[in-house]
């Protein structure tokens, strides 16, 4: 069926509350054509997942209404998509995105709840790709301009002229470079984790640290207990891994322990993955009451805790982490230096109950053999100088003043923060489809984190995740009530 055919019917439709078409995109001047750039922009609105399988596309008339141009050229690009196999024509109902076809994964059925693992890639694409040259509010990390490099170099080029100079031309250790797991059990120690260097484990980031504990310690058709709102890598990752995720809502404070007794009680979960600090997205972070508590369920059980401390640089070093309270019998304690120091080093780590470390070190060998001992020694000379203690001080400091001015910000344009606003994400209320507001910023150049991404089954909602470092511009809040105006 092509677009000429459903025309008629589908002018007279009012765009969804989900539809959003590429605006203000279009170059007159270009070589290629009006019909062209419109469906080259839905096409990469959809492989960037910025309209999901299901999505309603506007009307032919509200498209060309908001392109400027006549119905005839959106009918044309909207051809274009139906021959691609991108969308579906629905006789009376209008044009949907098609879901594409998947293979089956092992024990679906039997999920919980599940997310597709491709659902967030929009967003990390646009963490790797900026979109325009304005500052990202959903960007995950903190801006380019805010880290060290002359730190980052002068401790490379320690290395490289102090160091073994065989570092460089061989495999590192199994277990990761011994300077730093070394440096790491005095870090450690600031958080009251005690952990001998055998225990430590390094990494590629901590997200590999997490894979390579998922990896060892669970099957497909393990149950996982998750916090909901959490970040959907995790979710994702998990999912392809086969197993059956348990979500727990997630508080200021920590998981909702009833609905997590209940869930522990029901389904004999293996493990509970959680961000104990500065939780992503909601800032919140254990207290001590409820770190117990999960410890106690943790035991009755019989599951696995792994504490992903990601953001421990920026949280003040007296709140509770569950390895300290328990030793590392039950925890395995995951942390890494992204957040930090900066993402393109990819150095992260595992601390972990002795037994499990001969398992975790064989599964870090299969999947990347050894960790790059250049830049974990460079992250060693950050530690061990003292400099990178002191660059997570001005960070914090600028962190506090960029969040005061946010969260202004944001309350004079009307959004609320769910949760009180700490660390570097703020949970924000801003009354409106925020997955329809992604879309609609993302053609004025603003990278936006919509709530649904932090779910573990899709759902729209009114929530976005801000980072307080990259939310500061005034032209971002302006942008932001305009277009909800209009979806409103």
């Amino acid at each position: 069926m092509s677009a000429r055919e459903t025309r008629p019917e589908t002018d007279t439709d009012a765009p969804s509350a989900g539809a959003s078409s590429p605006r203000g995109g279009l170059d007159r001047s270009a070589a290629q054509t009006l019909t062209d750039q419109i469906a080259s922009q839905f096409t990469e609105h959809i492989r960037q997942r910025l309209l999901a399988p299901g999505a309603k596309l506007p009307s032919v008339r509200e498209c060309a209404r908001r392109q400027g141009v006549s119905p005839h050229t959106v009918v044309a690009a909207y051809d274009q998509l139906l021959a691609q196999g991108l969308v579906e024509a629905r006789r009376q109902r209008g044009f949907f995105v098609r879901e594409q076809r998947q293979s089956a994964q092992p024990h679906a059925a039997a999920a919980v709840a599940s997310v597709p693992p491709v659902d967030a890639t929009a967003l990390i694409r646009g963490m790797f790709h900026g979109l325009s040259d304005k500052p990202a509010p959903g960007l995950g990390t903190l801006p380019a301009d805010w880290l060290d490099l002359p730190m980052l170099a002068s401790a490379l080029r320690r290395v490289l002229a102090q160091g073994d100079p065989m570092i460089s031309l061989q495999y590192g250790h199994p277990a990761g470079d011994r300077r730093l797991r070394e440096a790491l059990c005095v870090k450690l120690a600031d958080f009251g984790v005690r952990a001998q260097a055998a225990q430590i484990i390094t990494a590629t980031g901590a997200t590999h640290a997490l894979d390579i504990i998922s990896r060892t310690l669970l099957k497909p058709g393990d149950a996982v207990l998750v916090d909901e709102p959490a970040w959907a890598v995790e979710y994702a990752r998990l999912t392809q891994l086969g197993v059956r995720l348990l979500p727990v809502p997630r508080g200021a404070d920590g998981p909702d322990l009833t609905v997590m007794a209940t869930l522990a009680r029901e389904h004999q979960p293996r493990m509970y993955v959680t961000v104990p600090v500065l939780h992503n997205p909601t800032g919140g972070s254990l207290n001590l009451s409820t770190a117990h508590q999960i410890l106690k369920l943790a035991e009755q059980h019989d599951f696995w805790l792994v504490e992903d401390d990601t953001y421990a640089h920026l949280a003040p070093a007296h709140l509770p982490r569950m390895a300290a309270l328990d030793g590392l019998q039950r925890t395995l304690y995951v942390s890494g230096f992204s957040k930090i120091l900066t993402p393109s080093w990819r150095v992260g780590y595992l601390a972990v109950p002795e037994r499990l470390v001969e398992r975790l070190v064989d599964t870090k060998l299969l999947s990347t053999l050894t960790t790059p001992a250049v830049l974990e020694q460079a992250v060693a000379i950050c530690l061990e100088q003292g400099s990178l203690r002191r660059h997570a001080e001005r960070v914090t400091t600028r962190l506090d003043a960029a969040r005061h001015r946010t969260v202004q910000l944001a309350q004079q344009h009307g959004c609320r923060f769910v949760t009180p606003p700490q660390g570097l994400f703020g949970w924000v209320e801003t009354g409106v489809n925020t997955e329809v507001m992604a879309q609609l910023m993302h053609d004025e150049g603003w990278l936006l984190a919509p709530g649904h991404l932090f779910h573990a089954t899709r759902r729209t909602g009114t929530l976005m995740r801000i980072n307080f470092a990259t939310s500061q511009d005034a032209r971002f809040w302006r942008d932001f009530d305009r277009l909800r105006a209009s979806v409103r």
